[in-house]
């Protein structure tokens, strides 16, 4: 079984306990990631999640996002998803929004409620989709892709959005965004 971190409002881990039982009205806080993959092109990589997925099936979203198991550090399991997901190799994932954190309900009522460090990494390969996890990518440019996203043109996942919004912040240009500081990282991440 998959475990998650659960984690306290000051980002300290508090316990473990397994993915599946996580997501629901009352989801508890719980540590997780996503990570945004861009290309020498300037291209971002578009992942939609496989359409039976518990929470935001069939939804458009950032590269890969997930949960570190238990002791594992959030770029070895970047580095592990993305290579489980899309079957990818990247660079090393730097933390580009390292205290990011959102809540979000579904229609259904299920809903993430995540301390979720934004992470960006780099390419030169092409994605092989796991059908388990993701239904299509696109590559897409970065600098139109965030455009659409402020300006209502992209129906995306909700977290997504919140994190785009905040990632324009730091530079058009991806490649030179400033790498966040450890000590920004969720205490159950450093």
């Amino acid at each position: 079984m998959e475990q998650v971190v659960l984690l306290n409002e000051s980002g300290e881990a508090t316990g473990t306990a397994d993915k599946a039982t996580v997501h629901h009205r009352e989801t508890p806080l719980h540590l997780a990631f996503s990570c945004y993959v861009f290309d020498d092109r300037g291209r971002f990589l578009l992942t939609q999640r496989a359409h039976h997925k518990l929470t935001w099936p069939g939804v458009w979203t950032n590269t890969c996002c997930g949960h570190p198991a238990p002791g594992e550090d959030l770029p070895g399991a970047i580095t592990r998803r993305l290579r489980e997901e899309l079957g990818l190799t990247a660079s090393t994932p730097a933390p580009a929004l390292p205290g990011f954190r959102y809540r979000a309900v579904m229609g259904n009522g299920v809903v993430e409620n995540e301390i979720c460090p934004v992470f960006a990494a780099f390419t030169e390969h092409d994605a092989q989709p796991n059908p388990d996890e993701v239904a299509e990518t696109r590559w897409v440019d970065w600098a139109e892709f965030s455009e659409r996203v402020l300006h209502g043109g992209a129906e995306i996942s909700p977290w997504c959005f919140e994190q785009v919004e905040q990632l324009v912040k730091l530079g058009p240009d991806p490649t030179s965004w400033p790498v966040g500081a450890e000590q920004d990282l969720p205490a159950a991440a450093r």
